[in-house]
């Protein structure tokens, strides 16, 4: 997984093994650093608080890089599951999908839901990954847009 931004109790990072290629809008995962939180419930009020406001930056951000990269997202799904821990024996943990939805996908089309079948399955195969440069415009929307003000720590008060 490739770094794109991280916080005190979460990291984003671009999924290596994406469940939507980039040219079909990308996917990113933001997860918590404390692996022993399982979902949202068990978080406190300041980290929810956090979680809500990073969603909300990195959606924005993710929409307006990859546009910028000349894919077209319209929307930004967003899914925190963690069902698959559960088929190896491993522990879940707190993460959420952020999926950029393309216009002219071709494997997982708009507007239908997002198809996650078993990795088993081959469904996934040369689904290609964010590359360096979508990561490096992400990054520096993630810059811009937590510098709103609607996005000022106090007003979250955190």
């Amino acid at each position: 997984m490739a770094l794109i931004y991280e916080t005190k109790n979460f990291i984003v990072e671009s999924h290596e093994k994406p469940f939507l290629p980039r040219t079909d809008g990308g996917h990113i995962r933001i997860k918590v650093t404390d692996t022993s939180i399982t979902d949202r419930t068990k978080l406190d009020a300041k980290t929810a608080i956090e979680l809500m406001r990073l969603t909300m930056i990195v959606g924005e951000a993710f929409e307006i890089a990859m546009n910028n990269r000349g894919i077209p997202v319209i929307k930004i799904n967003y899914q925190d599951m963690g069902n698959w821990a559960f088929k190896t024996g491993s522990a879940p943990f707190l993460h959420v999908h952020v999926f950029g939805r393309a216009i002219n996908a071709v494997h997982q089309l708009w507007p239908e839901s997002m198809y996650l079948p078993d990795r088993g399955t081959g469904f996934y195969e040369g689904f290609e990954a964010l590359d360096q440069e979508d990561i490096r415009e992400i990054r520096e929307q993630i810059d811009i847009i937590s510098a709103k003000e609607k996005y000022a720590e106090g007003k979250w008060c955190l």
